[in-house]
């Protein structure tokens, strides 16, 4: 059986959109996973917190 370069890239695009959007919903998952929300909120002020004064 041959592979046509049509069949090929068809399907290399379409394994490529289906592993993307996993992907998305993957990190959107990590993202507001309830249990990470102090660490995300930490991470958010900590940067505010280094602050004592203007930059000299």
């Amino acid at each position: 059986m041959e592979i046509s370069h049509e069949l090929f890239v068809g399907f290399s695009k379409s394994f490529g959109l289906f592993y993307l959007i996993a992907l998305s919903v993957g990190i959107t998952l990590y993202a507001f996973w309830p249990s990470l929300a102090g660490r995300f909120d930490k991470a958010a002020k900590s940067i505010l917190d280094d602050e004592d004064g203007p930059c000299r």
